[in-house]
Protein backbone atom coordinates (compact mmCIF):
# COMPACT_ATOMS: atom_id res chain seq x y z
CA UNK A 1 0.00 0.00 0.00
CA UNK A 2 2.56 2.33 1.16
CA UNK A 3 4.33 1.83 -2.90
CA UNK A 4 1.20 2.54 -4.61
CA UNK A 5 0.90 6.38 -2.64
CA UNK A 6 4.51 6.78 -3.27
CA UNK A 7 4.00 5.68 -6.80
CA UNK A 8 0.76 7.83 -6.73
CA UNK A 9 2.55 10.98 -5.45
CA UNK A 10 5.30 10.68 -7.74
CA UNK A 11 2.91 10.31 -11.03
CA UNK A 12 1.00 13.88 -9.55
CA UNK A 13 3.66 15.25 -9.82
CA UNK A 14 5.27 14.75 -12.64
CA UNK A 15 2.19 15.51 -14.73
CA UNK A 16 2.70 18.93 -12.94
CA UNK A 17 6.41 19.29 -14.37
CA UNK A 18 4.79 18.72 -17.91
CA UNK A 19 3.50 21.90 -17.80
CA UNK A 20 5.53 24.17 -20.75
CA UNK A 21 6.26 27.73 -20.32
CA UNK A 22 6.34 29.23 -23.87
CA UNK A 23 7.18 33.38 -24.26
CA UNK A 24 6.89 33.30 -20.58
CA UNK A 25 3.11 32.22 -20.96
CA UNK A 26 2.23 29.02 -18.86
CA UNK A 27 0.72 26.38 -21.76
CA UNK A 28 -1.58 23.98 -19.86
CA UNK A 29 -0.65 20.04 -20.87
CA UNK A 30 -4.34 19.46 -21.37
CA UNK A 31 -7.66 21.06 -21.74
CA UNK A 32 -11.50 19.74 -21.74
CA UNK A 33 -13.24 20.61 -24.32
CA UNK A 34 -16.90 18.73 -25.24
CA UNK A 35 -16.35 16.10 -22.19
CA UNK A 36 -13.00 15.00 -23.89
CA UNK A 37 -9.60 15.99 -22.37
CA UNK A 38 -7.78 17.01 -25.73
CA UNK A 39 -3.42 17.04 -25.24
CA UNK A 40 -1.22 19.98 -26.56
CA UNK A 41 -0.03 19.00 -29.64
CA UNK A 42 2.37 22.13 -29.86
CA UNK A 43 3.14 25.68 -29.11
CA UNK A 44 4.76 28.63 -30.54
CA UNK A 45 5.00 32.22 -30.64
CA UNK A 46 3.04 34.77 -33.29
CA UNK A 47 5.93 36.99 -34.25
CA UNK A 48 5.24 40.40 -35.94
CA UNK A 49 8.29 42.15 -36.88
CA UNK A 50 10.26 41.85 -34.07
CA UNK A 51 7.32 41.95 -31.38
CA UNK A 52 6.03 39.11 -29.63
CA UNK A 53 1.84 38.98 -30.41
CA UNK A 54 0.73 35.91 -28.62
CA UNK A 55 1.96 31.87 -27.83
CA UNK A 56 -0.80 29.97 -29.93
CA UNK A 57 -1.32 26.23 -29.23
CA UNK A 58 -2.80 23.46 -30.49
CA UNK A 59 -4.93 20.78 -28.86
CA UNK A 60 -6.00 17.50 -29.88
CA UNK A 61 -7.07 13.98 -29.44
CA UNK A 62 -4.17 12.52 -31.44
CA UNK A 63 -0.55 14.22 -31.82
CA UNK A 64 -0.81 15.49 -35.20
CA UNK A 65 2.58 16.09 -37.10
CA UNK A 66 1.53 17.55 -40.38
CA UNK A 67 -1.47 19.66 -41.83
CA UNK A 68 -2.87 16.82 -43.66
CA UNK A 69 -2.99 14.73 -40.67
CA UNK A 70 -4.64 17.74 -38.64
CA UNK A 71 -6.96 18.20 -41.38
CA UNK A 72 -8.30 14.94 -41.86
CA UNK A 73 -8.11 13.80 -37.70
CA UNK A 74 -12.09 13.51 -37.02
CA UNK A 75 -11.28 14.51 -33.04
CA UNK A 76 -11.95 17.91 -31.73
CA UNK A 77 -9.20 20.14 -31.72
CA UNK A 78 -8.71 23.56 -29.88
CA UNK A 79 -6.47 26.84 -31.15
CA UNK A 80 -5.46 28.81 -27.77
CA UNK A 81 -4.19 32.28 -28.39
CA UNK A 82 -2.38 33.94 -25.19
CA UNK A 83 -1.17 37.67 -26.29
CA UNK A 84 1.76 38.42 -24.75
CA UNK A 85 1.32 42.33 -26.74
CA UNK A 86 0.31 44.84 -24.62
CA UNK A 87 -2.77 45.79 -27.11
CA UNK A 88 -3.82 44.39 -30.29
CA UNK A 89 -6.50 46.09 -32.34
CA UNK A 90 -9.74 44.04 -32.43
CA UNK A 91 -9.08 45.37 -36.72
CA UNK A 92 -5.60 43.35 -36.48
CA UNK A 93 -7.11 40.55 -35.68
CA UNK A 94 -9.89 40.35 -37.80
CA UNK A 95 -7.37 41.61 -40.50
CA UNK A 96 -5.23 38.77 -40.27
CA UNK A 97 -8.03 35.97 -40.05
CA UNK A 98 -9.35 37.36 -43.09
CA UNK A 99 -6.08 37.64 -44.80
CA UNK A 100 -5.38 33.85 -43.62
CA UNK A 101 -9.10 32.41 -44.85
CA UNK A 102 -8.19 34.87 -48.12
CA UNK A 103 -4.39 33.18 -48.16
CA UNK A 104 -5.31 29.90 -47.85
CA UNK A 105 -9.00 29.07 -48.37
CA UNK A 106 -10.22 32.13 -50.49
CA UNK A 107 -14.00 29.92 -51.13
CA UNK A 108 -14.39 29.88 -47.55
CA UNK A 109 -13.21 33.51 -47.25
CA UNK A 110 -16.19 34.92 -49.35
CA UNK A 111 -18.60 32.52 -47.47
CA UNK A 112 -21.35 34.14 -45.15
CA UNK A 113 -19.94 31.62 -42.05
CA UNK A 114 -16.53 33.46 -42.57
CA UNK A 115 -18.64 36.80 -42.07
CA UNK A 116 -20.10 35.52 -39.00
CA UNK A 117 -16.78 34.19 -37.45
CA UNK A 118 -14.60 37.43 -38.25
CA UNK A 119 -17.54 39.45 -36.97
CA UNK A 120 -17.56 38.00 -33.56
CA UNK A 121 -14.15 39.82 -32.53
CA UNK A 122 -15.68 42.93 -31.64
CA UNK A 123 -12.74 43.97 -29.06
CA UNK A 124 -9.11 44.54 -28.48
CA UNK A 125 -6.56 41.83 -26.95
CA UNK A 126 -4.52 43.48 -24.36
CA UNK A 127 -1.39 41.24 -22.16
CA UNK A 128 -3.18 37.92 -20.08
CA UNK A 129 -5.99 37.79 -23.02
CA UNK A 130 -7.01 34.59 -24.14
CA UNK A 131 -8.93 33.32 -27.23
CA UNK A 132 -9.99 29.88 -27.50
CA UNK A 133 -11.16 28.29 -30.96
CA UNK A 134 -12.80 25.05 -31.16
CA UNK A 135 -13.26 23.00 -34.12
CA UNK A 136 -15.50 20.03 -33.56
CA UNK A 137 -15.72 17.09 -36.40
CA UNK A 138 -19.59 17.73 -36.38
CA UNK A 139 -18.59 21.20 -38.09
CA UNK A 140 -19.24 24.29 -35.55
CA UNK A 141 -16.41 26.74 -35.07
CA UNK A 142 -17.15 28.31 -32.07
CA UNK A 143 -14.42 31.41 -30.05
CA UNK A 144 -14.32 32.55 -26.67
CA UNK A 145 -12.68 35.37 -24.79
CA UNK A 146 -11.34 35.14 -21.67
CA UNK A 147 -13.88 32.56 -21.45
CA UNK A 148 -16.52 34.67 -22.35
CA UNK A 149 -18.42 32.86 -25.65
CA UNK A 150 -18.04 35.10 -29.05
CA UNK A 151 -19.90 32.73 -31.28
CA UNK A 152 -20.65 29.44 -32.76
CA UNK A 153 -21.47 28.43 -36.48
CA UNK A 154 -22.00 24.96 -37.88
CA UNK A 155 -19.76 24.70 -41.52
CA UNK A 156 -17.20 21.75 -41.54
CA UNK A 157 -15.63 24.24 -44.58
CA UNK A 158 -15.30 26.65 -42.09
CA UNK A 159 -13.28 24.53 -39.83
CA UNK A 160 -11.16 23.34 -42.29
CA UNK A 161 -10.69 27.18 -43.55
CA UNK A 162 -9.68 28.43 -40.15
CA UNK A 163 -7.38 25.35 -39.03
CA UNK A 164 -5.69 26.34 -42.68
CA UNK A 165 -5.25 30.46 -40.97
CA UNK A 166 -2.45 28.25 -39.32
CA UNK A 167 -1.71 25.45 -40.37
CA UNK A 168 -2.03 26.09 -44.64
CA UNK A 169 0.23 26.57 -47.22
CA UNK A 170 0.62 30.35 -46.43
CA UNK A 171 0.53 30.89 -42.76
CA UNK A 172 1.05 34.35 -41.19
CA UNK A 173 3.67 32.60 -38.84
CA UNK A 174 5.51 29.59 -40.49
CA UNK A 175 7.71 29.42 -36.72
CA UNK A 176 4.05 29.01 -35.07
CA UNK A 177 3.03 26.77 -37.76
CA UNK A 178 5.76 24.41 -36.71
CA UNK A 179 5.75 24.88 -33.29
CA UNK A 180 1.97 24.20 -32.77
CA UNK A 181 2.59 21.14 -34.76
CA UNK A 182 5.11 20.17 -32.63
CA UNK A 183 7.99 20.19 -34.59
CA UNK A 184 9.77 22.87 -32.84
Amino acid sequence: MRKLAVALSILLLSSQAFALEVGGVNVSPTVVLQQKTLSLNGAGIRKKLFFKIYVGSLYTERKVTTPAQLLADPGEKLVRMNFVYKKVDKGDIVKAFAEGLENNSPAVARSAEAKAFLSWFTSDFVAGDTVDISLSPDGTVAASHNGKALGAVRSPALVQGVLLIWFGEKPADKSLKEGMLGSR
